[in-house]
């Protein structure tokens, strides 16, 4: 994630404990030491709230600010200053989720991380064949947390970490009805500006410097391509980079309805022709922003099993592959493919 340009935590060490974990069958134990510019997030505001402890809050508010954002401007109090920070942190941090297929799975607030950090790696997975109500955890049922949802429920916890500092504004009357309406602001712009990050990060897959009229339209209308041929997002995108170069053959092989495929890049090139770049250098830039490597699913439970038997070998395969992302690397080539029609079976565990 990290080489991917993801802000995220990063792990330190895995320490195996001579333990057994008991889940399905016995497992080897093990301790991941993860660490973080901070672990506080939304849930931490909401537990000092819940127990009505605004001396704790204020304290929490002050750090918080002083750990991360020790340079943003200052709103009318700490608190307001803290949310409009942690507001623009998460649009970043979804933004570059969607421009990667990914799939959090456990968007709570106890997963939402102040600094704007990927936090808990859990039930989460990349998109294989896209599908924007994809969803991998075994216990999201509903879809709450589904790759298109993420962007809305982002929102949600916002709601609730306003709602945590909320008291830092009140009397005895309530809430002060001025800073009330600036949390209330603040919260209603999140959608505009999460979907203006968004866009920009779709012209940069696109190969889109400028922003013109129907871009957003156009991005949807690949996916709807994809989601109906069950393209794979991350080849789709990558295969489009060497297709800004001329070489489109192989991006048309991944769709079965060549003729919706064949109508789509005439628009996408018609679009691309304004731009004030060659088309060389829009296939680098692209390049620089689809990788040709993501952490497949399929791959990922490879090596874990190798793993659990004693043969680090495939993960440290995988691990120098990933760590460098955004280079075609031949040799390993085999990594970058997708799975089977068993992708749509895969699920994910909290525990994993």
């Amino acid at each position: 994630m990290h080489a991917l340009g993801v802000p995220t935590t990063r792990a330190l060490a895995v320490v195996l404990t001579g333990e057994p974990v008991f889940r399905e069958t016995p497992l080897p134990g093990a301790v991941l030491t993860r660490i973080a510019s901070s672990h506080l997030r939304v849930g931490t505001f909401e537990y000092f709230a819940a127990r009505g402890d605004r001396d704790a809050l204020a304290t929490l508010v002050d750090y918080a600010l002083a750990r991360h954002y020790p340079d943003r401007p200052r709103a009318e109090t700490p608190a307001l200053t803290l949310f409009g920070a942690v507001v623009e942190a998460q649009i970043r941090l979804v933004t570059r989720w969607l421009a990667l297929g990914f799939v959090h799975g456990v968007m709570n607030t106890d997963n939402t991380a102040i600094s704007g950090e990927t936090l808990d790696y859990g039930p989460c997975a990349f998109l294989d064949a896209y599908h924007p109500q994809r969803v991998f955890s075994s216990i999201d049922r509903q879809g709450r947390y589904a790759f298109a949802h993420q962007a809305p429920i982002a929102q949600w916890n916002l709601a609730r970490l306003a709602e945590a500092l909320l008291p830092l504004s009140s009397s005895g009357d309530g809430a002060d009805p001025h800073v009330l309406r600036l949390f209330e602001v603040e919260l209603e712009s999140f959608p505009a500006r999460m979907r203006a990050a968004h866009e920009a990060e779709l012209r940069a897959k696109l190969g889109l410097s400028e922003a013109h009229e129907g871009d957003l339209e156009l991005a949807e209308e690949l996916f709807q391509l994809m989601a109906t041929d069950r393209v794979d997002f991350t080849l789709a995108f990558r295969r489009l980079s060497a297709a800004a170069a001329g070489a489109a053959d192989p991006f048309r092989e991944l769709f079965s309805t060549s003729a919706g495929c064949d109508a789509w890049l005439a628009r996408w090139r018609s679009r691309t022709e304004r731009e004030p770049t060659t088309p060389e250098d829009r296939a680098r830039r692209m390049r620089q922003v689809n990788p040709a490597f993501i952490p497949r699913n399929h791959r990922v439970e490879e090596a874990i099993a190798a793993a659990t038997v004693g043969d680090t070998a495939p993960l440290q395969r995988l691990h120098q592959v990933l760590a460098r992302p955004f280079e075609d690397q031949p040799e390993h080539a085999e990594l970058a493919e997708p799975p089977g029609d068993e992708q749509w079976r895969y699920r994910t565990f909290c525990g994993t």
